[in-house]
């Protein structure tokens, strides 16, 4: 998470969207930077404004705006699996060594996910709303607004990326997934 107090602004940190890079890039200008822990870096935008938001915002008399980026929900879905499938993860039990997507996704929709399926929901981390919400497919877009609204003209580099592997759901989970979880689509649909 970025507070950017002199413009007015917080970079809300959506695991799986881009924000790494963007809080690398960024983070040099920021007035204030957590990082840890991963509960506080992760703050969705319901617990900024009831624990940061009175600090730093004056108690009201000084609001800032968040921003956070949204990712299509079968690619994020896809990118966690393939991050959790990485080697320094090996043997531990969120790891998804072995599990494949659609197993992976199964365990997601469950009412208890297992751990390796245990990542959240992207529309639980957002309730309450943001100011301005990206797509992570149209990151540029993230990237202009939040050099314009600072001032700045930042490339920042891809970082935290997850390992290439295919990713495809077969069509009934798919069907599934949009029925089970369509909050999560109507999210990323709503998404500039």
């Amino acid at each position: 998470m970025l507070i950017f107090w002199k413009a007015r602004l917080v970079l809300l940190s959506m695991p799986k969207t881009g924000t790494t890079a963007l809080e690398a890039a960024f983070g040099p200008h920021a007035d204030a930077a957590i990082h840890n822990p991963p509960g506080l870096k992760h703050m969705g935008p319901a617990k900024w404004r009831q624990s940061l938001a009175p600090v730093f915002e004056r108690r009201g008399k000084r609001p800032l705006e968040t921003m956070a980026l949204v990712r299509e929900p079968v690619d994020w879905l896809g990118s966690w699996w393939r991050y959790r499938a990485r080697e320094g993860l090996r043997g531990q039990p969120n790891s998804t060594e072995g599990v494949g997507f659609d197993p992976f996704v199964e365990g997601w929709l469950s009412d208890a996910p297992p751990p390796h399926a245990d990542v959240g929901q992207q529309s639980r981390f957002l309730r309450g709303g943001v100011d301005h919400l990206f797509r992570y497919e149209r990151f540029d877009a993230a990237l202009a607004f939040l050099n314009a609204r600072l001032g700045l003209e930042v490339a920042p580099d891809r970082l935290n990326v997850s390992p290439e592997a295919e990713a495809a759901l077969s069509p009934a989970l798919n069907a599934r997934l949009r029925r089970e979880r369509a909050e999560e689509f109507a999210l990323w649909d709503g998404a500039g």
